[in-house]
């Protein structure tokens, strides 16, 4: 069943949330990576002057880290605001409850991240600029969420998968979504806190492990829909481990090519940015199939219960004697 032109218009903003999102990502990866998130003391305003009237353009060239600061300040507000035209339209598109619900959460999402921001400034706490980065992967999993759920392929995706794969298919999925974030958690604490780094090349080599069984498992059903999201969530985490392997080359240097780490340089800096920010996006890609797979197999259920309650009609039609 093809979605109404009104989800279809909903589903194409909840993309350019997305996008609006990507921009604050990147920038707040930025700051991350250059040490920059306390450019400035105060918050919400920057060096005593309003969001909106500080001087941010002047900064790119003359204080680098004021500017990444500012910027990120800038893209969250912009986030701000386009959650709450999300919302509107959820309502004004007349979507579904659970969409409309989604889209309220994205915005409580978003204002949450930007109090930890400031609380981060205010009260200097690394702890909470860790929060702040780990929160970041849940409020943008919650707009993948929105587009999936309105997407062309939400309402009718094939049903037609065996109850074992089905089940393999769910526990793979969860475990995957389990073990991402935990990896993810552990990336955060390796840039703010420079500790946990084999727990994390550990589990990173039990995602792709898991990932790619989830390929396997998924290329044997006959949902292509599953098929293809399987495939785009193995081409992601191995995006993500080549540039994890970069990220640690030009961090750490590569002795048996004679390369020596250069600090803060702009390879490095790029490298770890970049990689944070394709994390979040595995992270959440696993959400997107997850629920995916979750789809299918609510309604491969439900395909399944539909015949067995003809047949409890038909034989009490027989019992009956027939149709009065």
């Amino acid at each position: 069943m093809a979605p109404s032109s009104a989800t279809t218009r909903f589903h194409r903003f909840a993309i350019s949330t997305l996008c609006v999102a990507m921009v604050t990502l990147v920038f707040g990866a930025l700051t991350t990576s250059k040490n920059a998130g306390m450019a400035f003391r105060d918050w919400p305003t920057s060096d005593g002057q309003a969001m909106l009237t500080y001087p941010w353009l002047s900064d790119f060239a003359r204080n680098w880290d004021k500017f990444l600061e500012h910027g990120h300040r800038l893209a969250g507000m912009l986030i701000g605001i386009w959650s709450i035209a999300l919302v509107s339209a959820a309502y004004a598109f007349k979507q579904s409850r659970a969409v409309k619900m989604l889209s309220i959460a994205i915005l409580i999402g978003v204002i949450c991240q930007g109090l930890l921001g400031g609380f981060r400034v205010q009260l200097d706490e690394r702890g909470l600029a860790m929060l702040h980065g780990s929160f970041a992967a849940i409020v943008f999993s919650l707009m993948g969420a929105a587009i999936a759920l309105t997407s062309p392929g939400w309402g009718s995706p094939e049903t037609e998968t065996s109850r074992g794969q089905m089940r393999m298919m769910k526990v793979l999925a969860i475990a995957i979504v389990i073990v991402l974030g935990l990896q993810y958690f552990l990336g955060g604490l390796i840039r703010h806190r420079g500790t946990g780094l084999h727990e994390h090349l550990g589990l990173g080599i039990l995602s792709l492990a898991l990932i790619f069984f989830n390929f396997i498992n998924c290329g044997g059903s006959s949902s292509q829909w599953l098929r293809r999201s399987a495939t785009i969530l193995a081409l992601i985490a191995l995006g993500q481990v080549l540039l994890g392997a970069g990220a640690w080359i030009f961090r750490f240097g590569f002795a048996p090519m004679g390369y020596v780490a250069v600090s803060d340089s702009i390879q490095q800096v790029t490298l770890r940015t970049v990689h944070t920010v394709w994390g979040i996006v595995t992270f959440q890609y696993a959400i997107v199939h997850l629920l995916r797979v979750l789809r299918v197999d609510h309604l491969s259920i439900f395909d399944r219960e539909e015949p067995v309650v003809l047949r409890r009609q038909d034989q009490q039609l027989v019992t009956e004697g027939g149709p009065k």
